[in-house]
């Protein structure tokens, strides 16, 4: 059984792909025997109104994939009203938590509202994701370059929120882990492994973090969901930490 922390609904921009309508994604979850995805929106990256986008979020998440989707609502604190989206995620719509595009929506994470919506998320007891990346930036279109979050200002974020539980999606090879072991340490911080390329990549994250630090996630339409099953068949894992990535540890996190 998998728990995949990292598929998106909606259509990707600047191509097609393969999963990108509600039903097809669901039901290639389905075969690959995920029992639940925690699935953002790529809409909440490109749109202005994320009270839309989150409305569309959770109702395509009832409807294709109920009880296997679990929407996690976009927030953007640049937006004059992203505590009342906030407040919808979590009244309205009862998400379990909220995904975030920094690069995206054009804020450091030393902005001052950034840190208010960690602080308020870590109230509301949220799981917050932050995605580094969506992509290989050599795949981007040519007018559109983004480039990486810049993670210099997190740990220094997570120490002052005890109670905040943040998972870093897309979390590319070239980071330093001098920046990744002082992230690791700060708080309750846990990484996908949707961005692990090296053979027995898997591992790597034990570098900087704690074993049950390391939650399976595909990045699912983006990435090829096979990739990351295929990065765990090659890890060299007992079944006991197999299970554990693939489930036990993203089951406990949404639990506490």
């Amino acid at each position: 059984m998998i728990t995949d922390v990292n598929v998106n609904l909606s259509r990707w921009p600047f191509r097609r792909l393969p999963g990108d309508e509600p039903l097809a994604l669901a039901t290639k979850l389905g075969k690959m025997k995920v029992t639940q995805a925690w699935a953002g929106s790529f809409d909440g990256i490109f749109h202005k109104d994320l009270a839309g986008v989150n409305a569309r979020l959770a109702a395509d998440c009832r409807q294709f994939g109920a009880g296997l989707l679990l929407p996690f609502g976009s927030v953007n604190p640049k937006l004059p009203d992203w505590r009342e989206d906030l407040r919808r995620c979590v009244e309205d719509h009862k998400m379990s938590g909220i995904r975030l595009h920094p690069n995206y929506h054009g804020y450091t994470l030393d902005n001052p509202e950034f840190h208010e919506l960690l602080q308020l998320a870590a109230a509301r007891k949220l799981v917050v994701q932050l995605a580094l990346c969506m992509e290989d930036e050599r795949t981007q279109h040519p007018l559109m370059p983004v480039p990486p979050v810049d993670i210099g200002p997190l740990a220094n974020a997570v120490a002052r929120e005890r109670q905040l539980k943040l998972v870093i999606l897309n979390s590319y090879p070239q980071l330093p882990l001098e920046r990744l072991r002082a992230l690791s340490s700060a708080g309750q911080v846990y990484f996908d492994l949707s961005m692990v390329e090296q053979v027995r990549g898997v591992a790597r994250p034990g570098e900087y973090a704690s074993p049950d630090r390391v939650l399976f996630g595909s990045n699912y339409p983006v990435f090829v969901f096979e990739s990351a099953l295929r990065k765990m068949q090659e890890a060299e894992l007992t079944e006991t930490q197999r299970a554990a990535i693939l489930e036990g540890h993203a089951r406990r996190l949404l639990a506490r």
